[in-house]
């Protein structure tokens, strides 16, 4: 049996050092901690202890480190190894006095030793630097506070303390202060003011303080209480509604997992969310059905609901949150989709209120996994809406007939299925012949909704029509008039922009837009009822006579942009249609002659284009759309509630983005209103469809607009990601050459944006294309890349042996193409003046080098001389001398010569200036002599 397998201290301790000078840490501590175990020496063990606290330091294990340097320490109190480990594992645990008396210690033993003088001198300034601020935020904040409560203090100084304290609160070691120094009690008493100011100022410390700390939002939760939070947004202001909602947001992410903070076994134990988690749920969906809580507030509790009850991703298994809300709230949600809000005694709402409560109903359905979760769905909407029938109770009526709106505006199968159910269809026929015009008006907009899916309309159709045309006929009241046409349009606009599908006679279209347009302009009829114009004009803009003329109307294109920047969002959707068509820029299906000679043949119905849907038809609309101010209502509809701006109609507006940005000439208005800082959140977010479409108008934007005014300060290192993701080969050509030129564009622009754009993974795409036989993705990569070789990244990437990368920069340099020739020529300069082994590695990769370098610097374009002289310098200057030789000892000599020796030219004179300096580096390098003019 050896030592070492009894457990001998000693050598366990000897093969632990090896180990440790080997650099294998984890088989040092290995060896250390066996040792520890036998050994009985007191002193021994100290040095072992000593040598584990080095390895743990290394391993960044601080806590071990400082323990196992005391256990030495206790045996030895002037061990001055043990002593200066343990100070550096207390200074990284931020315990900067007690390191500071160990490295006193240290100095006091070995008072000429500079490590120790350092470490002393640089304590001592961070312990006064963090006991500076820490008096400093302590006092501050409590000055804050006092300055916020003085009733006598002057507004400005309120103001001033007000914001500090939220700047302070976003920091965290200013929300620890915070909240130490008894701040929440505080926040309460700048609540309990009732002054908005203050109650704002108050609610956005509290998010700067829950944002990312788990513990803390939890203490915070229990200090001010749930219900509490429930009543600050529930109030009437906008402002401090929506300040409540971020608030519970924060509030949410961090105790969802926001957080990734690492905290102590004690706090750990503690911190289970799940029950104030549930808590926040069903106060949220109690704000949703009470009378108590102004409109404001039920928007706020409802898109809460949306972003954080169904799942981001249906990748997730767990769904409970959403079956919990169905069992605990769905009959609250639909009593929202049924207000009236005409009738007395309803719940307070915005004008968003019933749209936003649509999202969701339909967001909680497609969370759904299986039939039976669908099936009890459907019949708490069936048994809620049947509940509210009833023969003697017109109100209740008109309630059970808006759910059923609500539904299909959300969750369309749904509402379709319940339309359809016996007394329903009886019900709106009912309601269209009452005399209260409030009856009537739901009914219609029931029938529109219900018209939706042109499939699904054919129930509709036949019995809808008729009583609409009934309605429009008889009915003096204008709001009545403008719904019921509006359900005619949606009806007769069922052929899409298919020509020879027009439901209605010739010209009775443009007629209808005509008074939809009408009504549009009129500043008298209330902004609900204008809304219904534009929908109306949504489904008859599929004609291209209507789309003809409602361009040629600019006051009703700019009603309908003021109307897209109202408090209204529920227009959102309409307004993006109504563009839609008018750009064309819907998805169309391409139509092969050979199969419309078939479908002809075998007597099938063919689609047919209007003559007003050609190209030169669109682009004189789109500048139409431009000098109307189209681009500044897309900025104001993009910021729009998330809810609401559903990624469906921000698929809507980014095509519309892209069908205004196709002529180059017209990419600077769209800057100029904002158009460009509009598209980045539609690129980050929505569809699939949605995000490469705005991608690529982003793409047309970046390529020939100075970065720096089209997406002014950071935004600008966000266009980056959108614009890689079209470098995807799954994208088309025009795209991926879009998005080459773009990020050519950026990368001339500064050496931060370069480090962004090879911290995206663009280098692996951008070398992809440089291969590509279309020529002009070719020169767009190449032309990048050359704009990207200043980066340490890329030009190492061209020093790694066993690629190809440098042989195809001087291949790409030996093409007919003169841009191609200047990207690739460009960037090879480049490399070989940053990267002196870059010019030998640069004759091994091909034998075509020599021949490929002089035909550059025989080149009839002076661009290309240029550089093609310039990367000679940067050979004859690399360090290797049988380079230089090689170079001189070939026609490259006679070429030199001959431009060196050129009369002075302005339009050369960059060749003839770089062909002299190689001249004189040869001499320099005693490979050619002076030569002696005669006199």
């Amino acid at each position: 049996v050896t030592p070492l397998e009894m457990g001998d201290p000693l050598q366990l301790k000897d093969e632990g050092n090896k180990h440790f000078q080997a650099g294998q840490t984890d088989q040092a501590i290995e060896c250390y901690t066996k040792a520890i175990k036998v050994c009985k020496d007191k002193n021994v063990l100290a040095v072992i202890y000593r040598n584990r606290s080095a390895c743990y330091l290394k391993k960044e294990k601080y806590t071990n480190a400082a323990s196992d340097a005391s256990k030495a320490i206790d045996v030895d109190a002037s061990d001055i190894k043990a002593l200066y480990r343990r100070c550096q594992a207390l200074e990284k645990l931020g315990k900067l006095d007690m390191a500071f008396k160990d490295v006193q210690r240290c100095a006091t033993l070995e008072p000429k030793n500079k490590t120790f003088l350092d470490t002393l001198r640089r304590l001592g300034a961070d312990i006064q630097a963090k006991l500076k601020t820490t008096f400093s935020t302590d006092s501050r904040v409590q000055n804050m506070f006092d300055i916020l409560l003085d009733e006598e203090m002057d507004k400005d100084k309120r103001e001033k303390a007000a914001n500090n304290l939220i700047v302070l609160a976003r920091e965290d070691a200013g929300a620890e202060r915070i909240f130490q120094n008894n701040g929440v009690a505080l926040l309460l008493n700048m609540i309990e003011t009732g002054k908005p100011e203050m109650i704002l100022a108050a609610i956005r410390t509290l998010s700067g303080m829950c944002t990312g700390h788990k513990a803390r939002a939890m203490a915070i939760i229990h200090m001010v209480g749930i219900d509490k939070i429930c009543s600050i947004m529930a109030v009437d202001n906008e402002e401090i509604s929506l300040a409540t909602c971020n608030l519970f947001q924060c509030i949410n992410d961090s105790l969802t997992g926001g957080d990734k903070r690492i905290y102590g076994k004690e706090e750990a134990l503690v911190m289970d969310a799940s029950k104030d988690l549930k808590t926040i749920l069903l106060s949220l969906l109690e704000m949703v059905g009470s009378k108590k809580v102004s409109g404001h507030g039920r928007d706020q509790a409802l898109n809460l609901l949306t972003k954080n009850v169904p799942r981001k991703e249906k990748k997730e298994a767990d769904h409970s949150r959403t079956l919990f809300t169905i069992d605990n709230g769905l009959r609250k949600i639909l009593k929202v989709c049924g207000q009236v809000p005409e009738l007395p005694d309803q719940l307070p709402m915005t004008e968003n209120t019933q749209l936003i409560a649509s999202v969701l109903l339909n967001k909680l359905y497609d969370d759904l996994k299986c039939d039976p979760e669908r099936d009890n769905f459907r019949d708490i909407c069936d048994d809620y809406i049947k509940s509210k029938f009833d023969p003697n109770d017109m109100d209740k009526n008109i309630h059970a007939i808006n759910t059923l709106s609500g539904l299909l505006q959300g969750p369309f199968d749904v509402g379709n299925a319940l339309a359809g159910r016996q007394g329903v269809m009886e019900m709106m026929v009912a309601l269209c012949a009452s005399e209260r015009e409030v009856d009537q008006m739901v009914a219609v907009e029931a029938l529109i909704h219900a018209s939706t899916k042109l499939s699904r309309a054919s129930f509709i159709i036949t019995n809808g029509v008729s009583l609409l045309k009934d309605i429009y006929k008889k009915t003096k009241n204008e709001k009545i008039k403008i719904r019921s046409l509006v359900g005619l349009c949606k009806l007769g606009s069922a052929g899409g922009d298919d020509y020879s599908l027009r439901q209605f006679a010739e010209g009775s279209t443009e007629k209808l837009a005509k008074q939809c347009r009408k009504w549009l302009c009129n500043p008298q009829i209330d902004t609900r009822t204008r809304k219904w114009a534009i929908e109306g004009l949504a489904y008859l803009t599929n004609d291209a006579d209507v789309k003809d003329d409602f361009v040629e109307d600019e006051l009703a294109m700019k009603a309908m942009f003021e109307l897209a920047k109202s408090k209204d969002k529920t227009i959102l959707y309409a307004v993006a249609c109504t563009l839609i068509n008018c750009t064309n820029s819907y998805d169309k299906k391409e139509i092969i002659p050979e199969l419309v000679e078939l479908a002809k043949f075998s007597k099938q119905h063919v689609p047919e284009q209007h003559p007003k849907d050609k190209k030169d038809f669109i682009d004189k609309r789109v500048k139409r759309l431009l000098k109307a101010g189209v681009t500044s209502a897309l900025t104001v509809m993009v910021k729009a509630d998330n809810a609401i701006l559903t990624d469906q109609t921000k698929e809507l507006l980014a095509r519309v983005f892209l069908a205004l940005s196709e002529d180059a000439k017209d990419r600077g208005i769209i800057v100029a209103q904002g158009g460009g800082k509009a598209l980045i959140p539609l690129a980050l977010e929505g569809t699939n469809a949605g995000k490469v479409k705005a991608g690529h108008a982003l793409a047309k934007i970046a390529s020939i607009s100075n970065p720096e005014i089209a997406f002014p300060g950071e935004r600008v290192y966000e266009v980056v990601r959108p614009l890689v993701n079209l470098l995807n080969t799954e994208r088309d050509g025009i795209q991926n050459y879009e998005a080459l030129k773009a990020l050519t564009n950026l990368a001339a622009y500064s050496d931060k944006l370069r480090v962004k754009i090879v911290k995206e993974k663009a280098l692996p795409e951008i070398e992809n294309y440089m291969f590509e036989e279309h020529d002009q993705i070719r020169q767009a990569a190449t032309e990048c890349m050359c704009n990207l070789v200043t980066c340490k990244e890329v030009q190492e990437r061209y020093m790694e042996d066993g690629n190809d990368k440098l042989k195809l920069l001087v291949l790409l340099c030996g093409e007919d193409d003169d841009e191609l020739q200047i990207a690739s020529a460009g960037a090879l300069a480049m490399l070989t003046a940053a990267q002196k082994k870059l010019c030998t590695k640069m004759t091994m990769v091909t034998t075509q080098w020599l021949e490929i370098l002089q035909r550059l610097c025989l080149h009839d374009n002076p661009h290309i001389q240029h550089r093609g002289l310039v990367i000679v310098f940067n050979m004859l200057n690399s360090d290797d001398n049988e380079l230089a030789k090689k170079l001189i000892e070939c026609e490259m000599l006679e070429i030199l010569t001959v431009i060196g020796k050129a009369e002075d030219n302005p339009k050369r004179q960059q060749v003839i200036d770089v062909a002299r300096t190689c001249l004189v580096k040869a001499m320099d390098l005693g490979l050619i002599k002076p030569f002696t003019s005669n006199s």
